[in-house]
Protein backbone atom coordinates (compact mmCIF):
# COMPACT_ATOMS: atom_id res chain seq x y z
CA UNK A 1 0.00 0.00 0.00
CA UNK A 2 1.24 3.50 -0.80
CA UNK A 3 0.22 7.13 -0.55
CA UNK A 4 2.05 10.41 -1.02
CA UNK A 5 3.62 10.33 2.43
CA UNK A 6 4.42 6.70 3.27
CA UNK A 7 4.39 3.10 2.05
CA UNK A 8 3.93 -0.23 3.78
CA UNK A 9 4.54 -3.93 3.21
CA UNK A 10 3.89 -7.19 5.02
CA UNK A 11 1.06 -8.37 7.21
CA UNK A 12 -0.27 -7.37 10.60
CA UNK A 13 -2.99 -8.66 12.91
CA UNK A 14 -3.65 -11.26 15.59
CA UNK A 15 -3.68 -14.20 13.16
CA UNK A 16 -0.36 -13.30 11.48
CA UNK A 17 2.71 -15.37 12.29
CA UNK A 18 6.25 -15.62 10.92
CA UNK A 19 5.75 -12.26 9.23
CA UNK A 20 5.92 -8.56 9.98
CA UNK A 21 4.37 -5.27 8.92
CA UNK A 22 6.60 -2.39 7.89
CA UNK A 23 5.65 1.25 7.37
CA UNK A 24 8.22 3.47 5.67
CA UNK A 25 8.30 7.26 5.52
CA UNK A 26 11.38 9.02 4.10
CA UNK A 27 12.63 12.28 5.59
CA UNK A 28 14.82 15.03 4.25
CA UNK A 29 17.02 15.06 7.37
CA UNK A 30 17.26 13.80 10.92
CA UNK A 31 18.67 10.33 10.38
CA UNK A 32 16.78 7.09 10.93
CA UNK A 33 13.94 6.70 13.44
CA UNK A 34 13.03 3.05 14.01
CA UNK A 35 9.94 2.03 16.03
CA UNK A 36 9.62 -1.67 16.86
CA UNK A 37 6.65 -3.53 18.32
CA UNK A 38 7.23 -7.22 18.98
CA UNK A 39 6.21 -9.85 21.52
CA UNK A 40 9.85 -10.86 21.66
CA UNK A 41 11.26 -7.36 21.72
CA UNK A 42 13.00 -7.91 25.05
CA UNK A 43 15.03 -10.74 23.51
CA UNK A 44 15.31 -9.79 19.86
CA UNK A 45 14.49 -6.08 19.69
CA UNK A 46 18.10 -5.01 19.32
CA UNK A 47 18.70 -7.68 16.67
CA UNK A 48 15.67 -6.46 14.70
CA UNK A 49 16.97 -2.90 14.97
CA UNK A 50 20.44 -3.84 13.74
CA UNK A 51 19.03 -5.89 10.85
CA UNK A 52 16.82 -2.97 9.89
CA UNK A 53 19.75 -0.55 9.89
CA UNK A 54 21.76 -2.92 7.69
CA UNK A 55 18.99 -3.21 5.11
CA UNK A 56 18.37 0.53 5.00
CA UNK A 57 22.09 1.24 4.66
CA UNK A 58 22.37 -1.19 1.74
CA UNK A 59 19.37 0.42 0.05
CA UNK A 60 20.90 3.87 0.50
CA UNK A 61 18.29 5.18 2.93
CA UNK A 62 19.82 7.63 5.41
CA UNK A 63 16.82 9.63 6.65
CA UNK A 64 13.48 7.99 7.35
CA UNK A 65 10.95 6.88 9.92
CA UNK A 66 10.25 3.16 9.87
CA UNK A 67 7.68 1.32 11.97
CA UNK A 68 7.82 -2.45 12.43
CA UNK A 69 5.15 -4.72 13.93
CA UNK A 70 6.81 -8.10 14.28
CA UNK A 71 4.96 -11.42 14.49
CA UNK A 72 7.92 -13.74 14.62
CA UNK A 73 9.50 -12.84 11.28
CA UNK A 74 12.91 -14.32 10.60
CA UNK A 75 15.60 -11.91 9.35
CA UNK A 76 15.14 -12.85 5.67
CA UNK A 77 11.42 -12.03 5.96
CA UNK A 78 12.08 -8.76 7.78
CA UNK A 79 14.57 -7.65 5.14
CA UNK A 80 12.15 -8.57 2.32
CA UNK A 81 9.36 -6.53 3.88
CA UNK A 82 11.62 -3.52 4.46
CA UNK A 83 12.92 -3.69 0.89
CA UNK A 84 9.39 -3.94 -0.50
CA UNK A 85 8.21 -0.93 1.50
CA UNK A 86 11.21 1.16 0.41
CA UNK A 87 10.82 0.18 -3.26
CA UNK A 88 7.14 1.01 -3.19
CA UNK A 89 8.17 4.55 -2.34
CA UNK A 90 11.16 4.55 -4.68
CA UNK A 91 10.03 2.26 -7.55
CA UNK A 92 13.13 2.99 -9.63
CA UNK A 93 15.51 1.78 -6.91
CA UNK A 94 17.55 -1.10 -8.35
CA UNK A 95 19.66 -1.93 -5.30
CA UNK A 96 18.71 -5.12 -3.45
CA UNK A 97 19.51 -6.49 -0.02
CA UNK A 98 20.42 -10.15 -0.52
CA UNK A 99 20.66 -12.40 2.55
CA UNK A 100 23.52 -14.89 2.52
CA UNK A 101 22.99 -17.90 0.27
CA UNK A 102 22.98 -20.86 2.66
CA UNK A 103 25.00 -23.94 1.60
CA UNK A 104 21.91 -26.17 1.71
CA UNK A 105 20.27 -23.85 -0.86
CA UNK A 106 22.97 -24.51 -3.43
CA UNK A 107 21.98 -28.02 -4.48
CA UNK A 108 21.71 -28.96 -8.16
CA UNK A 109 18.77 -30.88 -9.64
CA UNK A 110 18.72 -33.20 -12.63
CA UNK A 111 16.41 -33.77 -15.58
CA UNK A 112 15.26 -37.28 -14.73
CA UNK A 113 14.43 -36.96 -11.03
CA UNK A 114 10.98 -37.88 -9.70
CA UNK A 115 8.36 -35.12 -9.74
CA UNK A 116 5.40 -37.15 -8.50
CA UNK A 117 4.26 -34.86 -5.68
CA UNK A 118 4.36 -31.06 -5.62
CA UNK A 119 3.55 -28.83 -2.68
CA UNK A 120 2.29 -25.36 -3.62
CA UNK A 121 3.05 -22.55 -1.15
CA UNK A 122 1.61 -19.03 -1.56
CA UNK A 123 4.58 -16.80 -2.28
CA UNK A 124 3.52 -14.07 0.13
CA UNK A 125 2.92 -16.31 3.18
CA UNK A 126 6.22 -16.98 5.01
CA UNK A 127 4.44 -19.01 7.71
CA UNK A 128 4.21 -21.91 5.25
CA UNK A 129 7.87 -21.90 4.21
CA UNK A 130 9.67 -22.92 7.37
CA UNK A 131 8.34 -26.46 7.81
CA UNK A 132 7.37 -27.29 4.23
CA UNK A 133 10.10 -29.91 3.87
CA UNK A 134 8.68 -32.12 6.65
CA UNK A 135 5.97 -33.27 4.21
CA UNK A 136 8.71 -34.70 1.97
CA UNK A 137 7.27 -33.72 -1.42
CA UNK A 138 9.28 -34.25 -4.58
CA UNK A 139 9.02 -30.53 -5.24
CA UNK A 140 8.12 -27.38 -3.33
CA UNK A 141 6.55 -24.67 -5.48
CA UNK A 142 6.78 -21.09 -4.28
CA UNK A 143 3.82 -19.59 -6.11
CA UNK A 144 3.81 -16.04 -7.46
CA UNK A 145 0.74 -16.46 -9.64
CA UNK A 146 -2.81 -17.34 -8.57
CA UNK A 147 -2.20 -17.41 -4.80
CA UNK A 148 -0.84 -13.85 -4.73
CA UNK A 149 -3.08 -10.82 -5.29
CA UNK A 150 -1.99 -8.36 -7.96
CA UNK A 151 -1.22 -5.64 -5.41
CA UNK A 152 1.20 -7.96 -3.58
CA UNK A 153 3.13 -9.33 -6.58
CA UNK A 154 6.07 -6.97 -5.98
CA UNK A 155 6.43 -7.87 -2.31
CA UNK A 156 5.99 -11.59 -2.97
CA UNK A 157 8.78 -11.83 -5.54
CA UNK A 158 11.24 -10.22 -3.09
CA UNK A 159 10.14 -12.59 -0.34
CA UNK A 160 10.45 -15.63 -2.62
CA UNK A 161 13.90 -14.46 -3.72
CA UNK A 162 15.05 -14.32 -0.09
CA UNK A 163 13.40 -17.65 0.71
CA UNK A 164 15.35 -19.38 -2.06
CA UNK A 165 18.55 -18.12 -0.43
CA UNK A 166 17.69 -19.07 3.15
CA UNK A 167 15.24 -21.96 3.61
CA UNK A 168 16.27 -25.59 3.67
CA UNK A 169 13.78 -27.56 1.56
CA UNK A 170 15.79 -30.74 2.15
CA UNK A 171 15.49 -33.14 -0.79
CA UNK A 172 12.56 -31.33 -2.43
CA UNK A 173 13.19 -29.74 -5.80
CA UNK A 174 13.12 -25.95 -5.53
CA UNK A 175 10.41 -24.63 -7.86
CA UNK A 176 8.79 -21.26 -8.55
CA UNK A 177 5.60 -20.67 -10.51
CA UNK A 178 5.99 -17.27 -12.14
CA UNK A 179 3.14 -15.13 -13.42
CA UNK A 180 1.79 -15.31 -16.93
CA UNK A 181 3.98 -13.47 -19.38
CA UNK A 182 4.92 -10.66 -19.66
CA UNK A 183 4.55 -10.07 -15.90
CA UNK A 184 6.48 -13.27 -15.25
CA UNK A 185 9.62 -11.69 -16.68
CA UNK A 186 9.74 -9.41 -13.62
CA UNK A 187 9.58 -12.52 -11.44
CA UNK A 188 12.50 -14.05 -13.32
CA UNK A 189 14.60 -10.95 -12.70
CA UNK A 190 14.30 -11.64 -8.95
CA UNK A 191 14.41 -15.45 -8.74
CA UNK A 192 16.35 -16.79 -11.73
CA UNK A 193 19.73 -16.20 -10.07
CA UNK A 194 18.77 -17.65 -6.68
CA UNK A 195 19.43 -21.31 -7.47
CA UNK A 196 15.81 -22.02 -8.35
CA UNK A 197 15.75 -25.45 -9.99
CA UNK A 198 12.46 -25.43 -11.92
CA UNK A 199 10.39 -22.56 -13.28
CA UNK A 200 6.72 -23.31 -13.90
CA UNK A 201 5.26 -21.31 -16.81
CA UNK A 202 1.51 -20.85 -16.32
CA UNK A 203 -1.07 -20.50 -19.10
CA UNK A 204 1.50 -21.50 -21.68
CA UNK A 205 0.09 -21.47 -25.20
CA UNK A 206 3.04 -21.30 -27.60
CA UNK A 207 6.60 -22.53 -27.89
CA UNK A 208 7.74 -18.92 -28.24
CA UNK A 209 6.68 -18.22 -24.64
CA UNK A 210 8.86 -21.07 -23.41
CA UNK A 211 11.79 -19.82 -25.48
CA UNK A 212 11.33 -16.30 -24.11
CA UNK A 213 11.54 -17.58 -20.53
CA UNK A 214 14.55 -19.76 -21.34
CA UNK A 215 16.42 -16.97 -23.11
CA UNK A 216 15.67 -14.52 -20.29
CA UNK A 217 17.17 -16.92 -17.74
CA UNK A 218 20.22 -17.49 -19.94
CA UNK A 219 20.81 -13.74 -20.32
CA UNK A 220 20.50 -13.15 -16.57
CA UNK A 221 22.91 -15.97 -15.77
CA UNK A 222 25.45 -14.90 -18.38
CA UNK A 223 25.38 -11.33 -17.07
CA UNK A 224 26.37 -12.66 -13.64
CA UNK A 225 28.84 -15.29 -14.82
CA UNK A 226 26.69 -18.25 -13.72
CA UNK A 227 27.39 -21.40 -15.71
CA UNK A 228 26.78 -24.28 -13.28
CA UNK A 229 23.16 -23.80 -12.15
CA UNK A 230 20.74 -25.30 -14.69
CA UNK A 231 17.19 -23.98 -14.47
CA UNK A 232 14.64 -26.43 -15.83
CA UNK A 233 11.23 -25.47 -17.19
CA UNK A 234 7.77 -26.94 -16.69
CA UNK A 235 5.12 -25.33 -18.94
CA UNK A 236 1.51 -25.58 -17.74
CA UNK A 237 -1.19 -26.15 -20.36
CA UNK A 238 -4.32 -24.24 -19.33
CA UNK A 239 -6.22 -23.43 -22.51
CA UNK A 240 -7.49 -25.00 -25.72
CA UNK A 241 -4.72 -23.26 -27.68
CA UNK A 242 -2.09 -24.58 -25.29
CA UNK A 243 -3.45 -28.11 -25.68
CA UNK A 244 -3.37 -27.81 -29.49
CA UNK A 245 0.28 -26.68 -29.31
CA UNK A 246 1.35 -29.13 -26.59
CA UNK A 247 4.00 -30.95 -28.65
CA UNK A 248 5.66 -27.74 -29.86
CA UNK A 249 5.68 -26.46 -26.27
CA UNK A 250 7.14 -29.72 -24.96
CA UNK A 251 10.07 -29.62 -27.39
CA UNK A 252 10.56 -25.82 -27.40
CA UNK A 253 14.03 -25.97 -25.80
CA UNK A 254 16.33 -28.40 -23.98
CA UNK A 255 15.50 -26.85 -20.59
CA UNK A 256 11.95 -28.25 -20.65
CA UNK A 257 11.84 -31.34 -18.41
CA UNK A 258 8.12 -31.80 -17.81
CA UNK A 259 4.73 -30.79 -19.17
CA UNK A 260 1.66 -30.46 -16.98
CA UNK A 261 -1.93 -29.29 -17.24
CA UNK A 262 -4.13 -27.02 -15.12
CA UNK A 263 -7.71 -28.12 -15.47
CA UNK A 264 -9.38 -25.27 -13.57
CA UNK A 265 -8.34 -22.72 -16.18
CA UNK A 266 -8.59 -25.22 -19.05
CA UNK A 267 -12.25 -26.04 -18.36
CA UNK A 268 -12.97 -22.34 -17.82
CA UNK A 269 -11.44 -21.63 -21.23
CA UNK A 270 -13.75 -24.26 -22.77
CA UNK A 271 -16.74 -22.95 -20.84
CA UNK A 272 -17.53 -26.34 -19.27
CA UNK A 273 -17.73 -27.62 -15.71
CA UNK A 274 -14.89 -29.71 -14.36
CA UNK A 275 -16.00 -33.13 -13.13
CA UNK A 276 -14.39 -35.84 -11.03
CA UNK A 277 -14.66 -38.30 -13.91
CA UNK A 278 -12.79 -35.89 -16.18
CA UNK A 279 -14.58 -36.70 -19.44
CA UNK A 280 -14.43 -33.03 -20.43
CA UNK A 281 -10.63 -33.00 -20.13
CA UNK A 282 -9.72 -36.47 -21.41
CA UNK A 283 -8.54 -35.20 -24.81
CA UNK A 284 -6.38 -32.42 -23.35
CA UNK A 285 -4.80 -34.73 -20.78
CA UNK A 286 -4.07 -37.23 -23.53
CA UNK A 287 -2.47 -34.43 -25.54
CA UNK A 288 -0.15 -33.62 -22.63
CA UNK A 289 0.83 -37.27 -22.12
CA UNK A 290 1.50 -37.92 -25.79
CA UNK A 291 3.29 -34.61 -26.36
CA UNK A 292 5.53 -35.14 -23.34
CA UNK A 293 6.38 -38.72 -24.26
CA UNK A 294 7.05 -37.79 -27.89
CA UNK A 295 9.39 -35.02 -26.70
CA UNK A 296 11.14 -37.28 -24.19
CA UNK A 297 10.04 -35.39 -21.07
CA UNK A 298 7.82 -36.14 -18.07
CA UNK A 299 4.02 -35.83 -18.33
CA UNK A 300 2.48 -34.60 -15.07
CA UNK A 301 -1.22 -34.61 -14.25
CA UNK A 302 -3.24 -31.73 -12.83
CA UNK A 303 -3.73 -31.12 -9.12
CA UNK A 304 -6.83 -32.42 -7.34
CA UNK A 305 -8.35 -29.12 -6.30
CA UNK A 306 -11.49 -30.10 -4.37
CA UNK A 307 -9.96 -30.45 -0.90
CA UNK A 308 -13.42 -30.92 0.62
CA UNK A 309 -13.91 -34.16 -1.35
CA UNK A 310 -11.97 -36.66 0.75
CA UNK A 311 -13.23 -39.67 -1.20
CA UNK A 312 -12.23 -38.15 -4.51
CA UNK A 313 -8.87 -37.21 -3.10
CA UNK A 314 -8.24 -40.79 -2.05
CA UNK A 315 -9.21 -42.01 -5.51
CA UNK A 316 -6.78 -39.63 -7.15
CA UNK A 317 -3.72 -40.62 -5.09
Amino acid sequence: MANKEWTEAGQRGKSVRSDCWVRFQPRSEGGLHIKISSKVESMYGESIRLDTLQVLETLGVNHATIEIEDAGALPFVLSARIEAAVKRYFPDLSTAFLPDMKPYCQTVSRRDRFRRSRLYLPGNEPKFFLNAAVHKPDGIILDLEDSVSYTEKDAARILVRNTLRQINFMKAERMVRINQLPLGLKDLAEVALQNVQVILIPKCETASQVIEVDQTIIRLQQAHGITDQPVFLMPIIESALGAINAFDIARACPSVVALTIGLEDYTADLGVQRTLEGRESFWARSQVVNAARAAGIQPIDTVFSDIADNEGLRQSV
